[in-house]
């Protein structure tokens, strides 16, 4: 506005510097749901890592789903050497082997975003993975990434893992716990969908009623002239 430019200018401070600022601090406020489901690891970890050092909210779900190439006992074999990699004379502080999918995807984009550059720490801050849908992330509209899905980025005869069968093998503990919140999600979806599709219904009935109500008087007079 004019009078806080006419302020800025008394500071001694650029105003269009300072609009920018603010532009700059709002403009991605606004979150961005994202289902993993059936997206390659790697593809979607650097789509992700890109928005993020761009500025933007991401919020990825259902990390479960996330999809490796590969056959599984060849990624076990490699899992194997990862958990493997330690320090001898104080394994406190080697390497951390995470086990949950939501994680394993989060250390896979920290090493896309250079962690250890104050760009990459508020990078990362801008992201959050979870197993599942969680609340409130389950009314909110989930997009997709099209250039990192299976079914464009491969071959149909090539072999995969999903990401939840791996983690199972390894040491991740809770996909029962997972299994169970989905299908109550999926339940309550189902319950929301048919009592909306029921509305909807009546709120149609009623828009016909209403429009032949209005027109019930045009089609009297038009009558008498035989039409």
């Amino acid at each position: 506005s004019s009078a806080a430019s006419d302020v800025y200018k008394r500071q001694g401070i650029n105003a269009e510097y300072m609009g920018y600022q603010q532009i700059r601090r709002w403009m991605f406020k606004k979150e961005t749901v994202i289902d993993a489901k059936g997206h390659i690891l790697g593809r979607l970890c650097s789509y992700v890592a890109k928005q993020l050092l761009n500025g933007h909210r991401i919020v990825v779900v259902r990390c479960e789903k996330l999809i490796i190439s590969g056959t599984l006992t060849r990624n076990k074999i490699k899992f194997r050497e990862y958990r493997h990699r330690a320090i001898l004379t104080n394994p406190t502080h080697s390497h951390r082997h995470f086990r949950s999918p939501a994680r394993i995807f989060v250390k896979t984009i920290k090493g896309m975003i250079g962690r250890k550059l104050k760009r990459g720490e508020h990078a990362l801050s801008r992201l959050k993975a979870f197993e599942g849908v969680p609340h409130p992330y389950d009314t909110r509209k989930r997009m997709i990434v099209t250039d990192a899905l299976r079914l464009t980025r491969m071959k149909q005869f090539r072999p995969f893992v999903v990401l939840n069968d791996l983690c199972k093998r390894v040491g991740w503990t809770h996909e029962g716990e997972v299994e169970r919140l989905e299908a109550k999600r999926v339940q309550r979806g189902k319950i929301f969908y048919e009592s909306k599709k029921a509305a909807d219904k009546l709120k149609l009935q009623k828009e016909k009623l209403q429009a032949s109500a209005s027109i019930k008087e045009i089609n009297n007079k038009l009558a008498a002239f035989g039409y």
